[in-house]
C-alpha cells in the first residue's frame, strides 16, 4: 500500500491534550512528524481544530458556550492566535505554512471548487502546508460544514488524497463507548461497501467534551472520504509517531478501506455531473493523443459550441461528429475559442492568465 498525498486531521482534544487550552507540545510533535513526511515527499494538508478553544483560553470562559455567534467571536479571537503558534512552530522545521479558510459553499460551487482545488495544489507543488479550518467566522448555518471531520473528507475529496487520518484522543473505533462499555472491542478494519449499523450505533455514543464533532462525525468522515476512494485511518493522536506508523502501513488505530478508486470516482461523477453544455471539436491528432491516455491540449481543438464555464461538462467530437470522450473543462467557451489551435505555450499569451496547459486534463476526461 503506497500513499502519496495525506490530509490529517487534528481534533481539539488532541491539539489540547485533553486540557481547557492548547498544548504547544503537541503543535511540536505534529510539525515534527509533518517535516519528517514532508521530507520523503509527501503532499500534506493539515485540517485543524482548536480556534474556539485558543478563543475561550484567551479570554478565560471556563465553559464552551452554545450559541453561534458566540462560537463565531471565540474563532475570530482564536483563529491568528492558533495560526501564529502554528507558523512559529513549523518554521523550526523549515516548513512554511498556509492559512486556508473554507465553507461547504467553498466546496459545493463547481468554480469555488476549483479555485479551492487549484491554490490547495498549487501550494502543495512549493512544498507549503496548508492548514484547513471551516471559515467559522462568517459561515451560518445554512453554509456550515459543521465539523472539521467532515470538512477533512471534504478536503481529501478536493485534492484527490490517497489517504485521510483523524486524530482524536481515542485508539480508534470501538463496538460499544469504551468509557460505559469495558468488554468494548477496537475496530482494527472496516472494508464492508456499507458500513454496518452496529457500527454506527456504536459510535453515536463516543463524544468530545472539547470539540464539536465526536467519533459519529469520524465515521461519517469516513464514509464520505473511502467513496471518494482514499484510505481513511482513525487513531490516537498522542500515540508516538502516529503519522509515519501509519504511512507505513502499521495497523495503528481503525482502517477504513477505500470503495473505489478515485479516478474511477472522478469519472463517476464526470458520467453523472448533468448533461454537457457544450462541446469541442478536435483533430486526428488530439484524437490519437486521447486514445493514448493524453490530456487534450488547445492545439487539437478545431471548433468550439455552446456556452460553459470553467469547470462544467463538455462533449469532445472528432471530425464525423461523433462524441468520443467528455471531461471538466479548464477554460470557459470564450477562452476556449480564443486558444483553439494555438500551442499550449501561447495560453498566457492570448488570455492574460492561465488554468494549466490542458484543455481537459486526462484525470477529468472519460473515454466513450
Amino acid at each position: 500500500m503506497t500513499f502519496h498525498r495525506l490530509v490529517v486531521k487534528c481534533g481539539t482534544s488532541t491539539l489540547t491534550a485533553g486540557t481547557p487550552r492548547l498544548a504547544p507540545p503537541r503543535l511540536v510533535e505534529l510539525a515534527q512528524q509533518v517535516a519528517q513526511l514532508r521530507s520523503q515527499t509527501y503532499d500534506i494538508v493539515v485540517v485543524s481544530s482548536g480556534a474556539v478553544a485558543a478563543g475561550r483560553e484567551r479570554l478565560s470562559l471556563t465553559q464552551l458556550p452554545k450559541d453561534l455567534p458566540v462560537k463565531q467571536m471565540l474563532s475570530a479571537i482564536g483563529q491568528p492566535r492558533l495560526m501564529a503558534l502554528y507558523e512559529q512552530i513549523f518554521a523550526l522545521y523549515g516548513l512554511t505554512i498556509a492559512q486556508v479558510l473554507l465553507t461547504r459553499i467553498d466546496l459545493a460551487d463547481r468554480r469555488r471548487y476549483l479555485n479551492s482545488r487549484n491554490t490547495l495544489t498549487a501550494l502543495l507543488e512549493h512544498g507549503i502546508i496548508p492548514i484547513v479550518n471551516e471559515n467559522d467566522t462568517v459561515a451560518t448555518e445554512e453554509i456550515r460544514v459543521g465539523d472539521n471531520d467532515n470538512l477533512s473528507a471534504l478536503v481529501a475529496n478536493l485534492i484527490d488524497a490517497d489517504l485521510l487520518v483523524l486524530l482524536t484522543d481515542q485508539p480508534g473505533l470501538y463496538t460499544a463507548d469504551p468509557e460505559l462499555n469495558p468488554t468494548a472491542q477496537l475496530v482494527a478494519e472496516v472494508t464492508e461497501a456499507d458500513i454496518p449499523p452496529a457500527l454506527w450505533q456504536a459510535a453515536g455514543g463516543a463524544t468530545t467534551r472539547l470539540g464539536t464533532g465526536g467519533m459519529i462525525t469520524k465515521l461519517q468522515a469516513a464514509d464520505l472520504a473511502r467513496r471518494s476512494g482514499t484510505t481513511v485511518v482513525i487513531a490516537s493522536g498522542s500515540e508516538p509517531s502516529v503519522l509515519a506508523r501509519i504511512v507505513a502501513g502499521e495497523k495503528l488505530g481503525t482502517w477504513f478501506q477505500p470503495v473505489v478508486t478515485s479516478l474511477e470516482s472522478r469519472k463517476r461523477y464526470i458520467l453523472a455531473g448533468g448533461h454537457a453544455v457544450g462541446y469541442a471539436r478536435v483533430d486526428e491528432g488530439a484524437v490519437q493523443a486521447l486514445h493514448h491516455g493524453r490530456s487534450l491540449l488547445p492545439v487539437g481543438v478545431v471548433a468550439v459550441e455552446g456556452t460553459f464555464e470553467r469547470g462544467d461538462t463538455i462533449q469532445v467530437l472528432n471530425a464525423t461528429g461523433r462524441e468520443i470522450a467528455r471531461g471538466l473543462v479548464n477554460y470557459d467557451s470564450d477562452d476556449l475559442a480564443r486558444l483553439r489551435g494555438h500551442q499550449s505555450t501561447e495560453i498566457e499569451t492570448i488570455l492574460g492568465y492561465t488554468y494549466g496547459d490542458e484543455v481537459i486534463h486526462r484525470n477529468n476526461l472519460v473515454l466513450l
